[in-house]
Protein backbone atom coordinates (compact mmCIF):
# COMPACT_ATOMS: atom_id res chain seq x y z
CA UNK A 1 0.00 0.00 0.00
CA UNK A 2 1.15 3.50 -0.80
CA UNK A 3 1.71 5.24 2.51
CA UNK A 4 3.22 8.02 0.96
CA UNK A 5 2.15 10.42 -1.67
CA UNK A 6 -0.15 12.55 -2.09
CA UNK A 7 -3.17 12.51 -4.64
CA UNK A 8 -1.52 14.72 -7.54
CA UNK A 9 1.21 12.31 -7.47
CA UNK A 10 -0.82 9.56 -7.59
CA UNK A 11 -3.13 10.81 -10.03
CA UNK A 12 0.49 10.89 -12.00
CA UNK A 13 0.93 7.46 -12.43
CA UNK A 14 -1.93 7.36 -15.12
CA UNK A 15 0.67 8.19 -17.53
CA UNK A 16 2.50 4.98 -17.31
CA UNK A 17 -0.24 2.76 -18.89
CA UNK A 18 -0.39 5.70 -21.62
CA UNK A 19 2.73 5.57 -22.10
CA UNK A 20 3.30 2.37 -22.81
CA UNK A 21 0.46 2.02 -25.24
CA UNK A 22 1.95 4.87 -27.11
CA UNK A 23 5.38 2.47 -27.07
CA UNK A 24 3.84 -0.19 -28.58
CA UNK A 25 2.03 1.56 -31.01
CA UNK A 26 4.96 3.04 -31.93
CA UNK A 27 6.93 0.11 -32.52
CA UNK A 28 3.94 -1.24 -34.56
CA UNK A 29 3.21 1.86 -36.89
CA UNK A 30 5.76 4.40 -35.88
CA UNK A 31 2.43 6.54 -35.63
CA UNK A 32 1.03 7.91 -32.28
CA UNK A 33 -2.49 9.87 -32.65
CA UNK A 34 -2.39 13.63 -31.09
CA UNK A 35 -5.31 13.11 -28.86
CA UNK A 36 -3.15 10.98 -26.72
CA UNK A 37 -1.28 14.33 -25.14
CA UNK A 38 -4.31 15.97 -24.91
CA UNK A 39 -5.72 14.62 -21.76
CA UNK A 40 -2.40 14.04 -19.88
CA UNK A 41 -1.48 17.44 -20.49
CA UNK A 42 -5.14 18.91 -19.52
CA UNK A 43 -4.67 16.85 -15.76
CA UNK A 44 -0.59 18.05 -15.87
CA UNK A 45 -2.17 22.08 -16.05
CA UNK A 46 -5.05 20.79 -13.21
CA UNK A 47 -2.23 19.32 -11.17
CA UNK A 48 0.31 22.13 -11.43
CA UNK A 49 -2.36 24.78 -10.41
CA UNK A 50 -2.96 22.80 -7.23
CA UNK A 51 0.22 22.46 -6.67
CA UNK A 52 1.15 25.95 -7.40
CA UNK A 53 -1.99 27.28 -5.00
CA UNK A 54 -0.43 25.06 -2.37
CA UNK A 55 3.22 27.27 -2.44
CA UNK A 56 0.96 30.38 -2.23
CA UNK A 57 2.02 32.53 0.13
CA UNK A 58 5.55 32.00 -0.73
CA UNK A 59 6.66 31.20 3.22
CA UNK A 60 9.13 29.10 2.56
CA UNK A 61 12.02 27.76 0.81
CA UNK A 62 10.66 25.15 0.02
CA UNK A 63 8.35 27.20 -1.87
CA UNK A 64 10.64 28.75 -3.77
CA UNK A 65 12.90 25.69 -4.58
CA UNK A 66 9.08 24.41 -5.98
CA UNK A 67 8.97 27.82 -8.28
CA UNK A 68 11.88 27.08 -9.62
CA UNK A 69 11.89 23.29 -10.16
CA UNK A 70 8.17 23.72 -11.81
CA UNK A 71 9.70 26.93 -14.14
CA UNK A 72 12.71 24.77 -14.98
CA UNK A 73 10.52 22.22 -16.23
CA UNK A 74 8.00 24.26 -17.83
CA UNK A 75 9.99 27.06 -19.56
CA UNK A 76 13.39 24.86 -20.15
CA UNK A 77 11.91 21.60 -21.14
CA UNK A 78 9.01 22.93 -23.84
CA UNK A 79 11.24 24.81 -25.65
CA UNK A 80 13.95 22.57 -25.66
CA UNK A 81 11.64 19.53 -27.10
CA UNK A 82 10.30 22.48 -29.47
CA UNK A 83 13.91 23.29 -31.10
CA UNK A 84 15.08 19.50 -30.94
CA UNK A 85 12.07 18.52 -33.23
CA UNK A 86 12.44 21.74 -35.24
CA UNK A 87 16.41 20.65 -36.08
CA UNK A 88 14.94 16.79 -36.68
CA UNK A 89 16.17 15.22 -33.77
CA UNK A 90 12.76 13.98 -32.36
CA UNK A 91 9.60 12.87 -34.18
CA UNK A 92 6.57 14.97 -33.33
CA UNK A 93 5.23 12.56 -31.08
CA UNK A 94 8.99 12.61 -29.09
CA UNK A 95 8.34 16.00 -28.40
CA UNK A 96 4.61 16.23 -27.42
CA UNK A 97 5.55 13.70 -24.95
CA UNK A 98 8.35 15.80 -23.31
CA UNK A 99 6.21 18.75 -23.11
CA UNK A 100 3.50 16.71 -21.60
CA UNK A 101 6.34 15.41 -18.98
CA UNK A 102 7.23 19.31 -18.56
CA UNK A 103 3.56 20.09 -17.48
CA UNK A 104 2.32 16.92 -15.61
CA UNK A 105 5.67 16.17 -13.79
CA UNK A 106 7.69 18.83 -13.18
CA UNK A 107 9.54 17.86 -9.91
CA UNK A 108 9.84 14.80 -8.48
CA UNK A 109 7.35 12.76 -7.17
CA UNK A 110 7.36 10.37 -3.86
CA UNK A 111 5.68 6.80 -3.42
CA UNK A 112 6.55 4.62 -0.49
CA UNK A 113 5.96 0.96 -0.44
CA UNK A 114 6.43 -0.48 2.53
CA UNK A 115 8.91 1.08 4.22
CA UNK A 116 10.58 2.01 0.74
CA UNK A 117 10.18 5.23 -0.55
CA UNK A 118 10.42 5.88 -4.57
CA UNK A 119 11.91 6.91 -6.35
CA UNK A 120 15.17 5.76 -5.18
CA UNK A 121 17.42 8.74 -5.95
CA UNK A 122 16.95 12.15 -6.43
CA UNK A 123 18.64 14.94 -8.31
CA UNK A 124 19.72 18.38 -6.81
CA UNK A 125 18.30 19.93 -9.56
CA UNK A 126 14.89 18.31 -8.78
CA UNK A 127 13.36 18.72 -12.16
CA UNK A 128 11.73 15.15 -12.59
CA UNK A 129 11.21 15.65 -16.62
CA UNK A 130 14.92 16.64 -17.13
CA UNK A 131 15.32 13.33 -15.17
CA UNK A 132 13.19 11.55 -18.09
CA UNK A 133 15.14 13.03 -20.47
CA UNK A 134 18.63 11.89 -19.56
CA UNK A 135 17.12 8.31 -18.69
CA UNK A 136 16.08 8.30 -21.87
CA UNK A 137 18.88 9.57 -23.70
CA UNK A 138 20.88 7.49 -21.96
CA UNK A 139 19.42 4.34 -23.04
CA UNK A 140 18.84 5.30 -26.67
CA UNK A 141 22.46 5.50 -26.63
CA UNK A 142 22.44 1.35 -26.13
CA UNK A 143 20.15 1.19 -29.38
CA UNK A 144 23.61 1.10 -31.58
CA UNK A 145 25.03 -1.74 -29.91
CA UNK A 146 21.70 -3.84 -29.78
CA UNK A 147 22.16 -2.84 -33.76
CA UNK A 148 25.77 -4.29 -33.86
CA UNK A 149 25.08 -7.28 -31.97
CA UNK A 150 21.98 -8.59 -33.85
CA UNK A 151 24.12 -7.78 -37.18
CA UNK A 152 26.46 -10.18 -35.97
CA UNK A 153 24.63 -12.84 -34.61
CA UNK A 154 22.86 -13.03 -37.71
CA UNK A 155 26.16 -12.94 -39.65
CA UNK A 156 26.18 -10.01 -41.55
CA UNK A 157 28.19 -7.58 -39.53
CA UNK A 158 29.86 -4.56 -41.40
CA UNK A 159 31.74 -1.93 -40.14
CA UNK A 160 30.53 0.72 -39.28
CA UNK A 161 26.81 0.55 -41.00
CA UNK A 162 26.25 -2.45 -38.47
CA UNK A 163 25.84 0.05 -35.82
CA UNK A 164 23.48 1.78 -37.25
CA UNK A 165 21.07 -0.29 -40.03
CA UNK A 166 20.28 -3.75 -40.58
CA UNK A 167 20.04 -6.07 -43.33
CA UNK A 168 16.22 -6.99 -44.49
CA UNK A 169 15.16 -9.14 -47.81
CA UNK A 170 13.21 -6.45 -50.18
CA UNK A 171 10.01 -8.79 -49.55
CA UNK A 172 10.09 -7.61 -46.33
CA UNK A 173 9.86 -3.39 -46.44
CA UNK A 174 6.58 -4.04 -47.26
CA UNK A 175 6.01 -3.61 -43.27
CA UNK A 176 9.61 -2.26 -42.88
CA UNK A 177 9.75 0.94 -40.99
CA UNK A 178 12.86 3.40 -41.45
CA UNK A 179 14.41 4.48 -45.01
CA UNK A 180 16.77 2.86 -46.87
CA UNK A 181 20.30 2.52 -45.85
CA UNK A 182 21.23 2.19 -49.66
CA UNK A 183 21.05 4.00 -53.04
CA UNK A 184 22.25 2.57 -56.37
CA UNK A 185 25.88 4.40 -56.23
CA UNK A 186 25.86 2.57 -52.73
CA UNK A 187 25.72 3.16 -49.01
CA UNK A 188 23.85 6.77 -48.18
CA UNK A 189 22.27 8.21 -45.47
CA UNK A 190 19.53 10.00 -47.30
CA UNK A 191 17.89 7.07 -48.61
CA UNK A 192 14.45 6.39 -49.90
CA UNK A 193 11.72 6.72 -46.46
CA UNK A 194 9.93 3.18 -47.09
CA UNK A 195 6.59 5.19 -45.92
CA UNK A 196 6.85 7.05 -49.40
CA UNK A 197 7.84 3.74 -51.58
CA UNK A 198 4.61 2.37 -49.81
CA UNK A 199 2.82 5.35 -51.21
CA UNK A 200 4.22 5.46 -54.37
CA UNK A 201 3.13 1.54 -54.81
CA UNK A 202 -0.31 1.94 -53.35
CA UNK A 203 -0.56 5.17 -56.28
CA UNK A 204 0.07 2.95 -58.78
CA UNK A 205 -1.54 -0.02 -57.82
CA UNK A 206 1.53 -2.16 -57.31
CA UNK A 207 3.24 -4.46 -55.27
CA UNK A 208 6.90 -4.94 -54.39
CA UNK A 209 6.27 -8.33 -56.33
CA UNK A 210 5.08 -6.74 -59.17
CA UNK A 211 8.40 -4.41 -59.51
CA UNK A 212 10.64 -7.39 -58.93
CA UNK A 213 8.77 -9.04 -61.61
CA UNK A 214 8.41 -6.71 -64.34
CA UNK A 215 10.93 -3.93 -63.64
CA UNK A 216 11.16 -3.34 -67.59
CA UNK A 217 7.45 -2.55 -68.19
CA UNK A 218 7.07 -0.69 -65.21
CA UNK A 219 9.83 1.58 -65.91
CA UNK A 220 7.71 3.06 -68.86
CA UNK A 221 5.63 5.59 -67.51
CA UNK A 222 3.25 4.66 -69.96
CA UNK A 223 1.95 1.83 -68.24
CA UNK A 224 0.72 4.27 -65.85
CA UNK A 225 -3.22 4.52 -66.24
CA UNK A 226 -5.86 4.86 -63.38
CA UNK A 227 -4.28 5.57 -59.85
CA UNK A 228 -5.04 5.04 -56.51
CA UNK A 229 -5.35 6.89 -53.05
CA UNK A 230 -1.35 6.44 -51.71
CA UNK A 231 -2.52 7.06 -48.06
CA UNK A 232 0.46 8.43 -45.96
CA UNK A 233 2.19 4.94 -46.56
CA UNK A 234 1.59 3.47 -42.72
CA UNK A 235 2.04 -0.04 -42.91
CA UNK A 236 -1.32 0.10 -40.58
CA UNK A 237 -3.25 1.74 -43.35
CA UNK A 238 -5.87 0.73 -45.99
CA UNK A 239 -4.62 -1.48 -48.25
CA UNK A 240 -2.35 -3.09 -45.19
CA UNK A 241 -0.02 -4.64 -47.63
CA UNK A 242 2.48 -2.46 -50.04
CA UNK A 243 0.05 -1.68 -52.35
CA UNK A 244 -1.16 -4.54 -54.20
CA UNK A 245 -5.07 -3.90 -53.20
CA UNK A 246 -7.16 -1.67 -55.69
CA UNK A 247 -8.68 1.37 -53.68
CA UNK A 248 -12.50 2.51 -54.13
CA UNK A 249 -13.53 4.67 -57.40
CA UNK A 250 -13.57 7.73 -55.15
CA UNK A 251 -9.99 7.49 -54.23
CA UNK A 252 -8.80 7.66 -57.70
CA UNK A 253 -6.37 9.96 -59.28
CA UNK A 254 -6.61 9.33 -62.71
CA UNK A 255 -3.40 9.26 -64.71
CA UNK A 256 -4.10 9.20 -68.31
CA UNK A 257 -2.77 6.72 -70.47
CA UNK A 258 -0.19 7.80 -72.84
CA UNK A 259 0.80 11.48 -71.14
CA UNK A 260 3.21 12.70 -73.20
CA UNK A 261 4.23 14.47 -70.44
CA UNK A 262 5.41 11.02 -69.15
CA UNK A 263 7.83 10.25 -71.74
CA UNK A 264 10.99 11.53 -69.82
CA UNK A 265 10.00 10.35 -66.54
CA UNK A 266 11.14 7.08 -65.69
CA UNK A 267 9.03 5.04 -63.05
CA UNK A 268 6.24 7.82 -63.06
CA UNK A 269 8.05 9.38 -60.35
CA UNK A 270 7.40 13.42 -60.69
CA UNK A 271 4.14 12.41 -62.08
CA UNK A 272 3.54 10.59 -58.49
CA UNK A 273 5.59 13.58 -56.12
CA UNK A 274 3.45 15.99 -58.53
CA UNK A 275 -0.38 14.52 -57.89
CA UNK A 276 0.05 13.99 -53.86
CA UNK A 277 0.28 17.08 -51.34
CA UNK A 278 2.87 17.51 -49.46
CA UNK A 279 6.96 15.73 -50.04
CA UNK A 280 6.45 12.44 -49.59
CA UNK A 281 8.67 12.36 -46.68
CA UNK A 282 11.54 14.61 -48.50
CA UNK A 283 11.46 11.68 -51.49
CA UNK A 284 12.35 13.52 -54.61
CA UNK A 285 12.25 11.86 -58.23
CA UNK A 286 15.74 10.62 -58.34
CA UNK A 287 15.49 9.31 -54.64
CA UNK A 288 12.52 7.41 -55.87
CA UNK A 289 13.60 6.36 -58.93
CA UNK A 290 16.64 5.40 -57.41
CA UNK A 291 14.85 3.26 -54.31
CA UNK A 292 12.74 1.62 -57.00
CA UNK A 293 15.57 0.01 -59.34
CA UNK A 294 17.57 -0.99 -56.15
CA UNK A 295 14.20 -2.59 -54.77
CA UNK A 296 13.97 -4.26 -58.16
CA UNK A 297 17.29 -5.81 -58.72
CA UNK A 298 18.32 -6.51 -54.97
CA UNK A 299 17.80 -9.86 -52.92
CA UNK A 300 18.02 -7.82 -49.11
CA UNK A 301 19.33 -4.38 -48.27
CA UNK A 302 20.56 -2.66 -45.81
CA UNK A 303 18.18 0.04 -44.27
CA UNK A 304 18.42 2.75 -41.11
CA UNK A 305 14.90 1.08 -38.84
CA UNK A 306 15.66 4.53 -36.63
CA UNK A 307 14.57 4.17 -33.13
CA UNK A 308 11.18 4.70 -32.17
CA UNK A 309 12.12 7.18 -29.46
CA UNK A 310 9.06 6.65 -27.42
CA UNK A 311 9.95 2.86 -26.45
CA UNK A 312 13.15 4.46 -24.17
CA UNK A 313 10.98 7.30 -23.14
CA UNK A 314 8.87 4.47 -21.85
CA UNK A 315 11.81 2.59 -19.77
CA UNK A 316 13.94 5.88 -19.14
CA UNK A 317 9.77 7.09 -17.36
CA UNK A 318 9.38 3.88 -15.36
CA UNK A 319 13.20 3.75 -14.27
CA UNK A 320 12.47 7.44 -13.45
CA UNK A 321 9.57 6.26 -11.10
CA UNK A 322 11.66 3.27 -9.79
CA UNK A 323 15.18 4.20 -9.52
CA UNK A 324 15.37 8.04 -10.32
CA UNK A 325 18.31 9.58 -12.29
CA UNK A 326 20.52 6.98 -13.94
CA UNK A 327 23.32 9.77 -15.12
CA UNK A 328 23.19 11.43 -11.17
CA UNK A 329 23.64 7.77 -9.74
CA UNK A 330 26.40 7.02 -11.79
CA UNK A 331 28.34 10.17 -11.28
CA UNK A 332 26.96 10.00 -7.36
CA UNK A 333 28.65 6.55 -7.56
CA UNK A 334 32.03 8.23 -9.09
CA UNK A 335 32.07 10.71 -6.50
CA UNK A 336 31.28 13.61 -8.93
CA UNK A 337 28.35 14.56 -7.35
Amino acid sequence: MFGIGTLPDLLRLVVVPVLAWTAWRDIRTRRVPNVVWYPLAALGLVLLAWELLGVFPIETVFDRLYLVRAGLSVFFIIPLSYLFWRLGGFGGADAKALMVFAILLPTFPSYAVGGTVFPLTRTTLGVFSMTILTNTVILGLGYPLMLAARNLAAGEFEFPISFVGRKVSVPSLSTAHGRLFESPDGITRNGLDLDALRMYLRWRGLTLADVRENPGSLRDPATIGETFDPTDGAVHREPATDGGVVASDGDRAGVADGDEELADDPWGADAFLDSIEGTAYGTTPEKLRGGLELVAERESVWISPGIPFIVPMFVGLVVAFVYGDILFGVLGALGIV
